[in-house]
């Protein structure tokens, strides 16, 4: 079911302008084919500080969190859905964060967007498992989104990923390590050990409150 447009959507954009990368929504809609634009981070976070994206953030829990514990290090939130992305912008403008930037963009287009060999780390929390086989080239650890990571990350660059779809989990480890990453720190139940420094979604606690297992794992890439 589609999500109905919340009550004046555009006033409340407009009014954390200032946490949008571009704010042109338009140019970004499925269907449309922006040309290419690299972002300059320095321009965008006024500092020359390393760069960490998370693709599909949601309301913004965990990039606001991230961002907090982390000032020393700028974070890019993606998220496809204005009506969503816009409560995340609305969380980090009322903490006042600078080192938090936000982009309505859908991820099979990042490459537009984003200079290569300029990310640390790409955060996939709880993403959209797309569970029937025909729909997973969907999944953001498809081969062909691996393909735009690989370009984007660091020489050292890690994905991280975390979700409570087994098969989600289980086509990620095959996808990653037939485009080349190595697998460590994957746990089959991540509540069960030290989380300490986890820091949770929104959708991690509805599920971890369900007794339902987190599913984690941390990927980078062989060096040549």
């Amino acid at each position: 079911m589609r999500m109905r447009r919340k009550k004046n959507l555009q006033l409340r954009l407009e009014n954390c302008r200032e946490y949008a990368v571009d704010f042109e929504w338009e140019t970004l809609e499925y269907g449309k084919t922006p040309e290419k634009h690299l972002i300059n981070y320095e321009e965008v976070f006024s500092n020359a500080n390393p760069v960490e994206l998370e693709i599909g953030c949601g309301k913004g829990q965990f990039a606001v969190e991230i961002a907090k514990r982390n000032p020393d290090k700028n974070f890019l939130a993606v998220e496809i859905n204005e009506n969503v992305i816009v409560q995340a912008m609305e969380k980090a403008k009322k903490e006042n964060l600078k080192n938090l930037r936000f982009m309505r963009v859908g991820a099979e287009k990042l490459g537009l967007y984003l200079p290569e060999n300029s990310i640390g780390k790409i955060y996939l929390n709880f993403s959209c498992p797309f569970p029937k086989k025909r729909q997973a080239k969907h999944r953001l650890t498809h081969e062909s989104f691996l393909e735009i990571y690989k370009k984007i990350l660091v020489s050292d660059g890690r994905i991280l990923q975390k979700t409570d779809n087994r098969i989600l989990f289980e086509s990620s480890i095959e996808q990653l390590s037939k485009c080349g990453f190595i697998l460590e720190n994957v746990s089959l139940d991540l509540h069960s050990g030290d989380t300490a420094d986890n820091i949770m979604t929104e959708y991690e606690k509805k599920f971890v409150d369900l007794g339902q297992p987190i599913y984690r794992l941390e990927a980078y890439l062989k060096k040549a």
